[in-house]
């Protein structure tokens, strides 16, 4: 999957390490992040309420019926838009910066052609949505469609690969890698949970996850960029 990355050899502490990068462009990246994500979403909402095409309806597989609705969940969900803010706050080059943010926009794109062109939603599942306030009102911003592939488990994948290849390069140790995954798949079964999505939007989300943060990584190799 990504490719192996020799633990750093420096006497330097990986927790210093990983200030002293996110200290570098504080500017660049406290402006480029927020920004980025509000240029998705208004291309995500204009396609969500607006389809080109006719909308097909997921379906719903034994995988969805083994995992319940958990509204505890949403916490989990959100906290996608945190977890994708970190890796390009542990970059320490307008290099990497902007080689990064190529690579996330490229996945993006890729699922926002795929919506224009292939309209999708969830099935409406049979729940009390008055019951869940805090999920209703999740659902009235973000509706049933551009269902598949699921761009919250995309980045979130595609944040959780870079994250282990940076968490590497620092040194960092095994339970913060562990740390890392958990809080990655804790996001990925949120999208499940909520309702949001189902398995097959999720697998598909997936695969683009690993697919774009796999290429993305092996040409930042290649290119020689894989120092800070």
């Amino acid at each position: 999957m990504v490719p192996d990355v020799s633990e750093n050899s420096q006497q330097t502490p990986w927790y210093r390490q990983a200030a002293a990068a996110i200290s570098r462009h504080l500017v660049l990246k406290s402006v480029g992040t927020p920004l980025f994500i509000g240029l998705f979403f208004g291309a995500y909402f204009y396609l969500l309420k607006q389809p080109a095409y006719p909308t097909t309806v997921m379906p719903i597989t034994l995988l969805d019926r083994l995992i319940g609705f958990q509204p505890g969940a949403l916490p989990l969900y959100l906290s996608l838009w945190a977890y994708v803010s970190l890796p390009p706050a542990l970059l320490a080059t307008r290099r990497e910066l902007y080689g990064y943010g190529s690579a996330m926009a490229g996945t993006c794109l890729a699922a926002l052609l795929v919506f224009y062109f292939w309209p999708t939603a969830v099935p409406a599942a049979d729940i009390d949505w008055d019951r869940y306030p805090d999920v209703a009102f999740l659902k009235g911003i973000d509706a049933a469609g551009n269902a598949c592939p699921s761009l919250h488990v995309a980045t979130a994948v595609f944040s959780g690969i870079w994250l282990h290849y940076l968490l590497r390069r620092f040194g960092a140790p095994l339970w913060m890698l562990i740390f890392n995954w958990m809080w990655c798949i804790g996001i990925v079964y949120s999208a499940l949970a909520t309702r949001q999505h189902v398995a097959v939007d999720v697998l598909a989300g997936l695969a683009l996850g690993v697919l774009a943060a796999t290429l993305s990584l092996r040409h930042r190799v290649r290119a020689g960029t894989g120092r800070a």
